[in-house]
């Protein structure tokens, strides 16, 4: 039981400091000038993926790289068919109206590559640096067409506006809770990871389940709660129609840069499960997003249903 509890609060110090470090680097990066675009996608992404990448980092510390591969395929897989799919019964997302072909692109050809990684496995610093690389080129295009955006809306006014809307940015904050905020993420992070990564492998081991599978479930299902509050806060207010983007931005860091780095920390073993169920799961949950990114479906309740329903038998097959 105590196991359990400390796993939980671990989860708990890893969201709230995780929420603390975004907002911290963002207002001080803005503060110290630093464009508004340029925050949205570095400092904001790796802060919201900290979490996850300090317990894949943790767990390969501590021997269980099981719970590292296991977490970012299972939130990959939550991402869509649960962060998605809750959201999408509350009400419904209109994806149609979302621009997110090019990502998705993105997103499909990193899983595509992170799956034939696998085979080639264990997953090693070389396999990392693939990894990274892709990412480097994936976000400098995006920088670039993104600055290309920003250089057909140079009014003022939309400008500011633009940086109002970087998560976690409030012009208001003082010095000194924007210093507090990264305080209290920096040493939280690394605590809460501690926390989680230990408990929950004791409990693997007392219940005679693999690391792998407490990754892809508690774990990863821990790690995917901000995103899942995030999307059910937006559809109450029906604004949920950006929630489709997050899951691919999301997904396609997971996989390129927490892996990326982990595996220059050390080697990730690839359970034969992986190649056998996990991957094509992942890679499945991910090709049903084709006709609400190419063809302009929105996400209706019923669609919502499938997903959440798809979701929670696969946990099913996981733990029986």
């Amino acid at each position: 039981m105590a196991a359990f509890l400390y796993t939980g609060l671990g989860l708990i110090i890893l969201l709230l400091a995780g929420d603390a470090l975004v907002k911290g680097a963002v207002n001080m990066s803005l503060r110290l000038g630093v464009p508004a675009l340029i925050v949205s996608l570095t400092i904001v992404a790796f802060g919201t993926s900290a979490p996850e990448l300090l317990i894949a980092i943790k767990a390969i510390m501590d021997n269980a790289p099981g719970i590292a591969l296991g977490n970012v395929v299972g939130s990959n897989t939550a991402n869509v068919l649960l962060v998605l799919g809750i959201p999408a019964m509350i009400s419904i997302l209109r994806t149609g109206e979302c621009q997110t072909q090019k990502s998705f692109i993105y997103m499909m050809l990193a899983t595509v590559l992170f799956i034939v990684l696998c085979f080639f496995g264990p997953i090693t610093w070389w396999h990392g640096l693939i990894l990274l690389a892709a990412l480097t080129f994936i976000l400098g295009e995006q920088l670039i067409e993104a600055r290309r955006h920003r250089a057909n809306h140079k009014a003022a006014e939309q400008s500011e506006e633009e940086e109002e809307e970087v998560e976690g940015a409030d012009p208001s904050i003082p010095w000194w809770k924007i210093i507090l905020f990264l305080v209290l993420g920096l040493i939280g992070l690394p605590l809460g990871a501690d926390l989680l990564v230990t408990n929950a492998t004791i409990i693997a081991r007392e219940f005679g389940m693999s690391e792998t599978v407490i990754g892809l479930t508690l774990v990863a299902i821990g790690t995917s709660l901000p995103e899942l509050a995030t999307t059910v806060m937006a559809a109450l207010r029906n604004q949920a129609d950006v929630a489709l983007g997050n899951v691919i931005g999301s997904n396609m860091f997971n996989l390129l840069a927490i892996i990326g780095i982990a595996s220059l920390v050390g080697p990730i073993p690839v359970d034969a499960a992986f190649l056998r169920v996990d991957l094509w799961v992942m890679l499945a949950a991910s090709v049903v997003l084709i006709p609400f990114v190419f063809f302009r479906q929105n996400m209706g309740r019923i669609v919502g249903a499938v997903l959440t329903a798809a979701y929670v038998a696969y946990l099913v097959v996981l733990l029986t």
